[in-house]
């Protein structure tokens, strides 16, 4: 995997764009004119995990309909400013959904198979919580 980030120059501004070598582009602001760097790597847990929720619950025949991840997340008083706590709750609907279905799929995700979580697992205390919603 590659990337660049180039600086987009103007006076006051500290706005990124990031290209991939595939193509894919994702602007960031380090002045709150878009996405921050730590905005994104935030919303990179939630979807991260995301992705192998709604997988395993797919493949335990699970009749999900919607995933949302809500995230909050505390930072360092001093710099560096980095994540400290995170808290992800998952709310899953669907029908016949199973708490014990969905438990599993955020435990492996948390413990196992999401690598943004597992990159920042030693440095942050991470919580997860889920509900299902009918």
């Amino acid at each position: 995997m590659k990337a660049t980030v180039s600086w987009q120059p103007s006076e006051d501004d500290l706005g990124f764009d990031g290209k991939m070598d595939s193509g894919e582009t994702l602007h960031l602001d380090g002045n709150g004119k878009a996405l921050s760097p730590m905005q994104a790597v935030l919303l990179s847990v939630g979807a991260c995990s995301s992705v192998d929720v709604v997988e395993i619950m797919r493949k335990a025949r699970q009749g999900i309909t919607s995933c949302e991840c809500e995230l909050e997340a505390q930072r360092a008083d001093q710099p560096p400013r980095v994540f400290t706590h995170i808290h992800a709750h998952y709310v899953v609907s669907g029908s016949n959904v199973s708490e014990k279905h969905l438990a599993r799929a955020v435990a492996l995700s948390t413990e196992k198979y999401c690598s943004v979580m597992l990159m920042l697992n030693e440095q942050v205390e991470i919580k997860t919580t889920y509900e299902i919603k009918a």
